[in-house]
Order: structure tokens, then C-alpha cells, then sequence
């Protein structure tokens, strides 16, 4: 997401002398008048703008210019069409034992990579865990408690967003899930929502998965191996499954073919207690 430069303030003209209104009852107030003269240099100000592609109508499309794809870590990349996030899909994940992780390892990439993200409904996402899976936090908006106009939120964070995680409340009418839906696509963004959503492009679950750590009943947890299967429509039809440490040792996702090594609590700033 482009940056948009900083204005001057001090360089806006001028207002023209205000008049003075009259109502019943009421004391004189002024009323702020602009002249012809002010809005020709702002609205050239605004073509210049968006002639440089730093801003457009929110009824404009996603220019063909833009990528297409955003990136996910190459433990998922398997999972998705094109081995990537596609703008415009909606890629769903189901509530499960782990999915919170599996969502930190989804956004994680695109995250690093510059992507803004935004999840919406979802008040108990630790910010600790979400930097440790490799999420930049700095870039990451947090709405825990949209209320009940949770879809005109969802809208509006759709128009400037990148990927937008959302709390799926039970029984999503699927006219609504379409008409955001058909908005992500005009937009070029990814809707991640997290539990049960119809006509979702492709869906992550946890399958099954078990810790590893303790031996004989007594040590740490330390790694969690899944196997995460995607489903959908399309080109995700056919299920497909990877085995992965979820997270892994460091709190991000490795593959199972490749054997962790654990991190001395020392690193960790843990003390080992009897």
C-alpha cells in the first residue's frame, strides 16, 4: 500500500470573509465560504494526485497494473492456487484447534512484505503472538468490537486495506458474504474470514494435529505438528494437505520434512523450574 505524501498546511489558501447567518433564537454565527478562486488550485492539487496513482474514486477498479498476488510462506504456498494469496478471493479458515496459528502463518509473509492487515472481531488475538509468527504489527489494525455494523466496517476497511481478517458470526447470510465478496474483487483485496462463511473461494483447517515436547509426562511443549488440508471451488476443488510444524520451535510454521531445532530457554529469556 502506497504512502500518502504529507500536505502542507500552512500552503492551503485562504477562506474568503465569512458571512454571517441569522436563525431565530440564536446568536450569529459564521459561515465559511468558498470562492472559485480556492477550489481550482485544490482540485488541480487532486488530479495531480491521483494522475500519480496515489489515490482513486472509490468507485474506480483495481488498475491491471497492480499485482495480482500477494505472498504467503512457502510451508502454505502448496495449499493455494498459484502459491499464492489471489486479490480479490476470499480464503477462509476454519475454527479449529490451531487456527489461530495457521492464520498468523497465512498473513505472515505478505505482512513482512509491506501488506496492511486488518482483523475485525476477533478481541482475544495476542499482538505478541502475531509478531513472534512474523507479523509486522506496526502494519496490522485491530477492530476487536465492530458492533452490529460489523459489515459496513468490514466495507470500508475492504477500500483501503490489504487483507481483511474477520470473525465469521454464525449463520452469515450468504447474500451477504456475496455482496463482500463481489466488493473484495472490485477492490483487489483478500477477505480472510475465520469460521464457517458460504461460497468462500478456498478454506485451511486443521485436520489433526499433536504436540511434541514431553517425554514420560514431564518437559515443555514445544512444537505442534498439523496437517492442514485446503478445500474450495475452481482450481481448489481438489483437497490438498501438508504436513507442518505449527508453530515450530522459533513460532513460526517449518515444514515436517525438516526437523526443528529447539531454542535453549535461555534465548527465550526462561528459566528451567524443578
Amino acid at each position: 500500500m502506497t504512502a500518502l505524501p504529507a500536505i502542507d498546511v500552512s500552503s492551503r489558501l485562504p477562506l474568503e470573509p465569512a458571512e454571517t447567518t441569522h436563525s431565530a433564537g440564536s446568536a450569529s454565527r459564521p459561515t465559511p465560504v468558498l470562492s472559485l478562486v480556492d477550489r481550482e488550485p485544490r482540485a488541480s492539487r487532486l488530479a495531480a494526485i491521483r494522475a500519480a496513482g496515489l489515490v482513486r474514486h472509490a468507485s474506480e477498479r483495481t488498475e491491471a497494473g497492480v499485482e495480482g498476488s500477494l505472498p504467503v510462506g512457502a510451508v502454505l504456498r502448496p495449499l493455494l492456487p498459484g502459491g499464492s494469496l489471489r486479490r480479490g478471493s476470499t480464503v477462509g479458515v476454519a475454527t479449529a484447534n490451531g487456527s489461530t496459528s495457521l492464520l498468523f502463518a497465512l498473513l505472515a509473509e505478505a505482512s513482512a512484505a509491506g501488506s496492511w492487515c486488518a482483523v475485525v472481531g476477533l478481541p482475544h488475538l495476542g499482538l505478541v503472538a502475531a509478531a513472534e509468527a512474523g507479523i509486522v504489527v506496526d502494519r496490522l489494525a485491530l477492530v476487536p468490537y465492530p458492533g452490529p455494523e460489523w459489515i459496513s466496517v468490514i466495507g470500508a476497511l475492504i477500500d483501503g486495506v490489504d487483507i481483511v481478517v474477520t470473525a465469521s458470526p454464525t449463520g452469515v447470510p450468504a447474500a451477504v458474504a456475496t455482496r463482500l465478496a463481489a466488493r473484495v474483487r472490485h477492490r483487489g483485496a483478500v477477505l480472510v474470514p475465520v469460521g464457517q462463511w458460504p461460497g468462500a473461494d478456498i478454506t485451511l483447517e486443521v485436520a489433526r494435529g499433536a504436540w511434541h515436547g514431553l517425554d514420560e509426562g514431564r518437559g515443555r511443549l514445544r512444537r505442534r505438528e498439523v496437517e492442514v488440508v485446503a478445500h474450495g471451488r475452481g482450481a481448489a476443488a481438489r483437497a490438498r494437505r501438508v504436513h507442518l510444524w505449527l508453530p515450530g520451535p522459533q513460532g513460526v510454521a517449518v515444514p515436517t520434512a525438516v526437523t526443528p531445532v529447539p531454542v535453549p530457554l535461555a534465548d527465550r529469556g526462561l528459566r528451567a523450574v524443578s
